[in-house]
């Protein structure tokens, strides 16, 4: 049960009231002051004040120091009147509490008041801060565009300083070398008049070398003139025919009766054969013997580009299917392409060949130029 404090003094003026509350060991800490227009409440365990007001007072501006056992209150009248007393007197239960509650709803009111003009004002506050970012920002943006404006126009007139500077230089080299034309064409001329006047000269010279009587004359009289000058000859062109060549070679190292009779085998043998083929007729006449297709199939082998060395091989082998040699050095690309069935195909054509050679020739069998085995690298050959 909380023991009401009624040993209080008080003063008064026409615009403010002064209440001296004396509470024992009283401190900030645990003093509770409540206080609206009409209705003043402390509350320090186990002690508790209450004031009906005699009239409103602006609850805001009033002011309480504590300190020295002692609470004193400034409270300002609303209106300025002197009190005939500090509370309401007359005043019953019922009349109490709904001066309490009333003073309650409006401390909550005005502290929800309060919190909204907060937040109202924290919202302008961060508003007019978002307005000013966006402001520096967009200031900043026009700045840095700016920038780039500049560099841009001062890039456009260093490459048109430069596109003039180059085009005065090519101008430049171009009336260089118009001079340097025009300085030849006129050596050339002096030249040409040197050596027609020099010609001239020489000619007159030896029709005098024979003089006769009185018609005797220096070479060097006066009376020569620029019309005796002979007119020069007119410009033609020489339409030169070269004999075509099948050999490479020129024909100062060239023996042609020898080629003409090799030209001549070598069109029976392919008459003889069958080659005149689709193939051949984009081919160099050296391009079309066996020998070079052999040849340039074992280049193609050591460089290991089989498919084109067999491409070769081929189309030597439809040139001459007498050679073992082509037969053995495809089974070898094949071998290499790991199609040993082809590889053993063309192994048995070889050996086919080689046993055929051999009793054309009537020599003796060459057991060795057969492989016992297909994984053994075979020299080209």
């Amino acid at each position: 049960m909380p023991l009401q404090v009624s040993d209080y003094s008080w003063q008064q003026t026409k615009t403010a009231v002064f209440l001296s509350l004396p509470l024992k060991g009283v401190c900030v800490r645990d003093t509770d002051v409540f206080c609206t227009e009409n209705y003043l409440k402390v509350n320090f365990p186990p002690f508790l004040f209450e004031a009906f007001l005699y009239a409103p007072i602006d609850d805001e501006s009033s002011k309480a120091k504590i300190g020295n056992d002692t609470i004193v209150f400034t409270l300002y009248k609303k209106e300025a009147a002197m009190w005939e007393t500090l509370s309401v007197t007359g005043v019953d239960k019922e009349m109490m509490q709904r001066i309490r509650e009333k003073s309650i709803l409006q401390a909550q009111e005005r502290a929800k008041e309060a919190t909204e003009a907060k937040a109202a004002a924290k919202r302008e506050d961060q508003k007019y801060a978002l307005s000013v970012m966006m402001k520096i920002e967009e200031e900043e943006r026009k700045k840095i565009e700016d920038m780039k404006e500049n560099e841009r126009i001062k890039a456009t007139k260093e490459l048109e300083a430069w596109k003039e500077y180059q085009r005065k230089a090519e101008e430049q080299k171009k009336i260089q070398r118009e001079e340097k034309l025009c300085q030849k064409e006129k050596q050339i001329k002096e030249e040409r008049k040197k050596i027609k006047y020099k010609s001239l000269t020489r000619n007159l010279a030896s029709r005098n070398l024979a003089p006769k009587g009185r018609n005797s004359e220096n070479i060097f009289t006066e009376k020569l003139k620029e019309d005796s000058i002979p007119a020069p000859r007119s410009v033609g062109s020489i339409k030169i025919n070269f004999t075509p060549r099948v050999f490479p070679t020129a024909l100062r190292e060239s023996q042609v009766a020898e080629e003409e009779e090799w030209l001549h085998k070598q069109a029976e043998a392919r008459r003889a054969m069958n080659t005149d083929i689709a193939e051949l007729c984009d081919l160099k006449e050296e391009e079309k013997n066996p020998e070079w297709l052999k040849d340039k199939g074992n280049k193609l082998f050591a460089t290991e580009n089989y498919l084109a060395a067999i491409n070769a091989y081929n189309l030597a082998i439809r040139l001459n299917n007498k050679m073992p040699l082509l037969y053995l050095n495809r089974a070898a690309c094949h071998l290499k392409l790991k199609n040993l069935h082809k590889a053993i195909e063309d192994s048995s054509k070889e050996f086919c060949s080689l046993e055929g050679i051999e009793c054309q020739a009537s020599e003796p069998k060459l057991s060795h130029h057969i492989p016992s085995d297909l994984h053994v690298y075979i020299q080209m050959a």
